[in-house]
């Protein structure tokens, strides 16, 4: 409790009349600093896209990149526009690959990475997650005439991922743990990956389940392919990348996505790309949503640990 002396009665009168005056106004807005000072400035944001990452984002006829990481990256554009009460924004649109997304994200080339990366402790270290968007094992897949189902059936055989993933690097720690004696063939994407298996330049491409199922469904020949019942991983988060030590940005990531997962509309847009016919070709992957990502929209997460989704 303030407690006035007589001497001096009259300036700490006017001293405390001037803090009530201070108090009852409104607190100034904090000063804008990292991403959004960066957006403000430049009155654009840049999405980093990949070409062949389906359903997540990849190219539709026209070349536009499309796909449930892209919408998801709009709904975080929406919720920018709003933050910094801007009636426009541009967006750039910056394709990525695998060994491009990071340092492009890092050195401020884009602002988010719209695509399927999995959210590992690797990776935080250099950057940053949105909530999870999606969970995902690592699996291979094979022509179904050449009976591979086991990662022991892949014991001195060719097998390829792409570079700059954590899958090829399970593979990697896997064939060395297990002296498999696996030729391990790089491939710049995943398109060029699948097209090997294709042409039985390698017997397997070791792959994100959900990416290898796209990619058969797209094929010229469906029904020729198998997934691996073998998994090289437990189920892994995905999800959106933006830079690290960027709190206020985070918090519009997270709010944005957070409310989209929550809301109707987060079911609605995981039925629209894993569920329903997909462009360009109109073919529908199939994938129900699981419990573990029921679980994860209902109590959005950023934890990289598998184990954190577990539905008990």
């Amino acid at each position: 409790m303030w407690r006035m002396r007589s001497t001096g009665f009259a300036f700490s009168a006017a001293l405390f009349a001037a803090q009530a005056v201070l108090s009852a106004a409104p607190a100034r807005a904090e000063p804008l600093s990292g991403t959004l000072k960066k957006i403000r400035e430049t009155g654009s944001i840049s999405l980093g896209f990949r070409d062949s990452s389906i359903p997540f984002s990849y190219l539709d006829d026209n070349q536009k990149p499309i796909g449930y990481a892209m919408d998801i990256c709009y709904a975080i554009v929406d919720a920018v526009k709003r933050e910094l009460k801007l009636d426009q924004l541009a967006i750039e649109l910056v394709p990525v690959s695998s060994s491009t997304r990071i340092p492009l994200l890092a050195n401020g080339t884009i602002d988010l990475e719209c695509g399927s990366t999995t959210n590992n402790p690797e990776r935080q270290r250099q950057i940053t997650f949105s909530y999870t968007h999606f969970l995902t094992a690592t699996r291979f897949i094979s022509k179904k005439a050449n009976k591979l189902d086991k990662i022991e059936d892949l014991r001195g055989k060719s097998v390829v991922a792409t570079s700059g993933t954590s899958n090829i690097k399970q593979l990697i720690e896997t064939n060395a743990a297990r002296n498999l004696d696996i030729n391990v063939i790089h491939a710049k994407d995943h398109a060029e990956a699948f097209l090997m298996v294709e042409n039985d330049r390698a017997a397997a491409f070791v792959m994100d389940d959900i990416l290898l199922a796209a990619f058969a469904v797209g094929s010229k020949n469906p029904e020729s392919y198998a997934i691996s019942s073998d998994a090289f991983s437990k189920p892994e988060p995905c999800g959106i990348m933006l830079r690290k030590d960027d709190p206020a940005f985070k918090k519009v990531v997270d709010d944005a996505t957070a409310a989209l997962y929550q809301s109707a509309e987060g079911p609605k847009l995981y039925e629209k790309w894993f569920m329903q016919k997909i462009p360009p070709k109109g073919l529908n992957l199939n994938v129900p949503m699981g419990a573990e990502l029921r679980h994860e929209f209902a109590m959005p997460s950023d934890s990289s640990d598998p184990d954190a989704y577990k539905v008990m």
